[in-house]
């Protein structure tokens, strides 16, 4: 198999993510604009629709972009820690801060025994690691530094910043339809279909149908693409990290033995999976759900450092070959 680059690696994630971010904006667009033409029957209208849209969502993220963090770290119950405390850990933090050229994040560790790892904040200079003690006690130091490594990727990356304009955008698309949606049901469409009467026109009848169509089924693709978005983030992420460390092998294997292991992280939830390094939600749990999957499966991730070094790629149903990794 022939070797690729992180280099080559990373610049297939960045396109595919700022690609999927325009495949949001253009269903925004094109759920507004349906909306707005079928309730007011002209284009400044639709254009109007949108616009409201976008700033609402916004205006309901900013909220989040700025205290989001401390609320997830609060809810992780994750508490911070210094040299004294974690001495290794913080070692090897401020190592790959070296090497990543960002600012020393704050360091916190949240007391469960299942391994895995988060990064949150805004920007470099507001961020935060959170790392489970089950990730400290079961990881060597080279696969410690593939998971830290690949946390300060997020961080460097600005994936935080990235995946709020997403978000924005997303929230936006399921404010628009619900509006649209209560607005028909509760007689709104009755109306327009009276002015359509009076002479709005065939055209507007159209945008009704399709605004409708558009209001339920364009909240499900743009939660599918953020979810796309985030996958690409972690592929991303995954390069960086091979990057910074020089060392493929540690993330691989640090990606099987938390693969391999069977403990549930019990403070992960679906809203706040997204942000872990792989997946805390296990497939044989109740709540797990393979269509709305936040991260790639741990064997492609593995297969794509396998490209770093032309080894032989591992079989996508070969769980077994991930033990032997371990």
């Amino acid at each position: 198999m022939a070797a690729s680059t992180f280099y080559a690696q990373q610049s297939a994630n960045r396109r595919n993510s700022v690609l999927l971010a325009l495949v949001v904006v253009v269903l925004l667009g094109g759920l507004g604009f349906a909306i707005g033409y079928a309730l007011t029957g002209d284009a400044a209208g639709a254009a109007g629709t949108t616009i409201f849209a976008v700033v609402i969502g916004f205006l309901a993220s900013v909220g989040s972009y700025f205290g989001g963090d401390k609320l997830v770290l609060a809810a992780s119950g994750a508490k911070e820690v210094d040299e004294t405390a974690a001495p290794q850990l913080m070692n090897v933090v401020r190592e790959m801060t070296i090497a990543a050229n960002v600012p020393m994040p704050r360091v916190y560790v949240i007391d469960d025994t299942a391994p895995n790892a988060f990064a949150t904040g805004r920007d470099p200079k507001h961020a935060s690691i959170a790392i489970t003690t089950g990730l400290l006690q079961k990881l060597d130091r080279e696969e410690l530094q593939g998971v830290i490594g690949h946390e300060l990727s997020h961080v460097r990356n600005l994936d935080i910043r990235f995946s709020l304009l997403v978000g924005v955008m997303v929230g936006s698309i399921a404010l628009l339809s619900d509006f649209f949606l209560r607005f028909t049901f509760w007689g709104g469409g009755r109306r327009s279909s009276r002015d359509r009467d009076g002479g709005g026109g065939g055209l507007q009848a159209i945008m009704m149908v399709l605004a409708i169509v558009l209001a339920v089924l364009a909240p499900i693709a743009a939660r599918l693409v953020q979810l796309a978005v985030s996958r690409q983030r972690e592929y991303l992420a995954d390069a960086s990290s091979v990057e910074l460390t020089r060392n493929p092998a540690g993330l691989e294997r640090a990606l099987a033995k938390i693969a391999t292991d069977k403990e549930v992280l019990e403070v992960a939830n679906r809203a706040t999976q997204h942000l872990y390094f792989t997946n805390p939600i296990k497939k044989f749990e109740d709540r797990s759900s393979s269509m709305f999957a936040t991260h790639p499966a741990i064997v492609d991730r593995i297969n794509r450092l396998r490209e770093l070094t032309g080894e032989r790629p591992l079989d996508p149903g070969d769980t077994a070959a991930l033990a032997d990794l371990t």
